[in-house]
C-alpha cells in the first residue's frame, strides 16, 4: 500500500521543485497488536485521487482499488502544517498471537478481520 500511495504522489501529485512525503506509523513495545498507519502527501491540491474502474486490459488504474480492499480504512484530507496539498492515509490493522506453550513466538502476520 505505501508503494502504490507513493507512486501515485510522484505521478498525481507531483509539482516539479515540491517533494512529496510520507509517513509510517506502527505500534511498539512488546505487544504489536494496533494499527499501521500510511500517510503520502504532496503538494497538489486541485487533483484528488478517485476510485475508477480500470478497464480489463488496461495496464494501470487499479491501485488505489487495492488500497481499499486491503486497508481497513482509508480516506483524502488537506496536508497538515498549512502547507498546499493533500494527504492520502491508508490503515490496516494488527494482530498479535497468544504467548505461551506452543504458541510460537512474536507477533503474527498481518491480518485483516473477516466479515
Amino acid at each position: 500500500m505505501a508503494g502504490e500511495l507513493a507512486a501515485n504522489a510522484v505521478r498525481h501529485g507531483r509539482v516539479p521543485g515540491r517533494d512529496f512525503h510520507v509517513r509510517l506509523t506502527a505500534p511498539l513495545g512488546g505487544d504489536a497488536s494496533g494499527t499501521i498507519r500510511i500517510e503520502v502527501s504532496d503538494t497538489r491540491t486541485e487533483k484528488r485521487p478517485a476510485l475508477i474502474a480500470a478497464a480489463p486490459d488496461a495496464e494501470t488504474g487499479r491501485g488505489l482499488y487495492l488500497v481499499s480492499r486491503l486497508a481497513e480504512r482509508w480516506a483524502v484530507g488537506p496536508r497538515s502544517g498549512g502547507v498546499p496539498g493533500k494527504t492520502v492515509w491508508a490503515e490496516i490493522a494488527t494482530e498479535t498471537k497468544p504467548s505461551g506453550p506452543g504458541s510460537g513466538s512474536g507477533p503474527g502476520p498481518l491480518q485483516r478481520p473477516q466479515g
